[in-house]
């Protein structure tokens, strides 16, 4: 499958910058203010942005095969 470009460039900006600063956003606060779950939805919200780092290159290397 095939990702319109703009939508890589979105989707490679919410993996690499939006969720690890929401993750460490988040896991700070809890910490600071007793806030729920701190470690849980921490991890969680890395693992979305790992995934989806995982999805962008698997989409990258099938773009890549198909121009050879």
């Amino acid at each position: 499958m095939k990702i319109p470009n703009n939508m890589y460039d979105i989707l490679k900006w919410v993996a690499l910058i939006a969720l690890p600063a929401l993750a460490t956003f988040y896991g700070l606060m809890a910490n600071t203010w007793g806030l729920p779950y701190g470690e849980q939805i921490t991890v969680t919200i890395n693992a979305l942005g790992t995934l989806i780092g995982i999805l962008i290159g698997v989409s990258t290397l099938n773009y890549n095969k198909g121009e050879k």
